[in-house]
């Protein structure tokens, strides 16, 4: 049964597995621990005993494979629900012995092949050796290429040795796993089907550390059973550090799996023990002996706040890669302006900003005989003229406004909605591209909203350029400015969305995306501002600009697999919106983040610097992005005259 109830969450996270030991009954095994109250069992399919070496080949029955049972023995949809596939722990594909080493290989391609014939969701791989895993990511790779849609999970422990979080077990190799993982995985091609699940033991490296997981592809975290603390009465429980832990893998779809034996004799009093006498002979059905430890993490899944309502809006676009809009290429449909006009919170400051602009603008003793002549620049159905008619009416500033719209099916809408309201004396319509248009007088005030995702990758700078030749010389733009951010991000799910349509067109492209499962590696930089209004004598929308990131030397080595933008823009004075996530405006959902991939993912060492080159280029007819690494390595530069993506003017 599930761990709980959380509003808006659906995940699978919120089932718990239990590791167990080979049992050729499986059925039984099945049953106690699905009664016992986890959701499944990660089972081995092989007798732990079986060597193909000793296995005699006179084709008497002897030579039947030692499965746990037949595929007979549960039913397809238990089989796909409720087990994953554990591959023999002995399995050395690296090793020196050649015996092993053969053995080995048959011996996993033999339970992947039956675990793929049970229609298993997902097998659990032993852990690498270290680094020098050829032979067995070699075998790994052969089986992947062949595979259905099971998903194979490397075991890798969670560990880094640094100065907060030495791990003395002498169970596991010195070394960082992550390193163990990057070599396995780069020796897969990054397979879309080969994804972690990570041992979680007694101590942990650092969060910069940890935090390079959440962009890799964790699907499951096994939490040992002598990895719990003892509370005063005697209950298992986590460090706190645990727990953000734990609770960072449920928000990121991540299962929990209990490993381990019972280690902690649970003291009752006599009530406690009665009702838990009763509550475990209901039906001759014994209490799980990890029935504690399922509790305790059950506990931390339903102490969790439930999903935000914005974040359950935003729950079916988490790293679904969209591109970009083409706004003056392309007209809107009514389905998009409807979802951009529903973001209350962008139109709040924009109306905060108007006010503030009209008090500036015109003092109290000439407000009623002073009207400000207000443009909104790219009107689309109307929120921004609403927005600055309210702040009118909250002021109490007369105001006349064109709104100027290039979309001839917004035109329409927009016609309804003055109408409707009674704004014909206020507001005069003009189907027009900005561009264009000759204005019949300069306004006081320009009003816009063509900001993208990485701020001028919607042409507002070519935009608004063209639209201050009717704006007064001492006018307001409303935005002011905004500038870009930028930031080096492991990716590994986007990337693998991205290279699964293998070409360059698509490695070349930015796209939009609500990003979740991603590490952001080092804090983001500012590259491109832009100003407005621009009275420079030569104006140039081309720019460059050279960034070194630096990431935490405690982070330890990470894969870069592109560059994470944001804006964030000043609309007047005080008042500004964006999505930098040091800045950004809570509750907004107009734009998501930009995404720049790199054809190659590069893998930055500690204290080894990560140099990234952006460009803004200008055609006659477009405006594209240019973007390459030089240091750790040189990477191509992306893009090259806007060859595979660009926006249109």
């Amino acid at each position: 049964m599930p761990l709980g109830q959380r509003a808006g969450d659906k995940s699978d996270s919120r089932y718990c597995g239990v590791e167990t030991e080979f049992d050729d009954d499986m059925p039984q095994v099945l049953a106690s621990n699905i009664s016992g109250g986890f959701d499944f069992v990660v089972a081995p399919l092989m007798d732990p005993t079986y060597r193909p070496s000793l296995v005699k080949s006179d084709g008497s029955s002897a030579s039947v494979l030692p499965f746990a049972g037949s595929d007979l023995i549960l039913s397809p949809s238990q089989w796909s629900s409720h087990v994953v596939g554990k591959i023999s722990s002995w399995i050395d594909l690296d090793s020196e012995d050649e015996v092993l080493r053969i053995d080995s290989e048959i011996a996993l391609k033999q339970e992947i092949a039956w675990a793929s014939h049970l229609s298993l969701q997902a097998c659990l791989l032993p852990p690498p050796r270290g680094t020098s895993c050829g032979n067995y990511a070699r075998c790994v790779n052969q089986i992947l290429q062949g595979l259905n849609n099971m998903q194979l999970w490397l075991r890798v422990p969670l560990e880094k040795p640094d100065d907060d979080a030495m791990d003395a077990s002498p169970n596991h190799l010195s070394g960082d796993s992550w390193e163990w993982w990057n070599s396995f995985r780069l020796l897969c091609e990054h397979h879309s089907q080969l994804s972690i699940a990570l041992d979680i033991l007694s101590s942990l490296p650092s969060a910069n550390s940890l935090g390079r997981w959440f962009g890799e592809p964790v699907r499951a975290a096994i939490v040992h059973t002598n990895t719990f603390l003892t509370n005063a009465r005697g209950y298992p429980c986590l460090s706190k550090r645990h727990q953000r832990l734990i609770t960072g893998f449920f928000n990121h779809s991540i299962q929990i799996v209990i490993s381990g034996k019972l280690l902690h004799s649970i003291t009752m009093g006599i009530s406690e023990l009665a009702a838990n006498h009763a509550e475990n002979d209901v039906e001759g059905i014994h209490r799980h002996p990890l029935r504690s430890y399922l509790d305790y993490v059950g506990y931390l899944y339903q102490r969790m706040d439930p999903l935000p309502e914005q974040e359950r809006f935003e729950l079916g676009y988490r790293d679904f890669l969209q591109s970009p809009l083409q706004p003056l290429m392309d007209n809107l449909e009514a389905q998009t302006y409807e979802t951009f006009e529903k973001d209350t919170v962008k139109y709040i400051q924009y109306q905060r900003a108007v006010c503030k602009a009209l008090l500036d603008r015109v003092p109290d003793e000439k407000a009623s005989s002073v009207t400000t002549v207000l443009m909104v620049v790219g009107a689309g159905r109307g929120p921004l003229v609403r927005a600055s008619l309210q702040a009118a009416e909250e002021t109490g500033r007369r105001l006349k406004v064109y709104a100027v719209e290039k979309n001839p099916n917004a035109v329409v809408t927009l016609h309804s909605l003055v109408k409707l309201e009674g704004w014909e004396n206020i507001v005069t319509i003009i189907s027009s591209d900005m561009r264009c248009w000759d204005a019949p007088e300069k306004a006081d005030i320009l009003v816009s909203e063509l900001l993208g995702s990485f701020g001028d990758n919607e042409l507002s700078p070519e935009c608004l350029d063209g639209a201050q030749r009717f704006l007064k010389q001492d006018g307001i733009s409303i935005p002011s400015s905004y500038t870009s951010f930028i930031q080096p991000v492991t990716a590994s799910k986007l990337y693998n969305d991205v290279k699964s349509h293998k070409d360059l067109v698509h490695f070349e492209t930015a796209y939009v995306v609500k990003l979740h499962s991603v590490a952001r590696l080092a804090p983001s930089q500012p590259v491109f501002t832009f100003t407005h209004p621009n009275y420079s004598t030569n104006k140039n929308n081309q720019r460059y600009k050279k960034l070194r990131f630096e990431i935490p030397a405690d982070t330890g080595s990470a894969m870069v697999h592109g560059l994470a933008g944001y804006f964030d823009a000043t609309l007047y004075k005080d008042v500004h919106l964006g999505i930098e996530p040091t800045l950004a405006t809570p509750n907004m959902f107009s734009w998501f983040a930009i995404f720049f991939p790199l054809r190659t993912p590069v893998c930055v060492q500690p204290g080894s610097p990560l140099d990234v080159h952006f460009w803004r280029c200008c055609g006659s007819s477009k405006v594209w992005y240019e973007w390459c690494i030089t240091s750790p390595c040189q990477s191509p530069i992306n893009n090259s005259n806007g060859r595979s993506y660009w926006v249109g003017l």
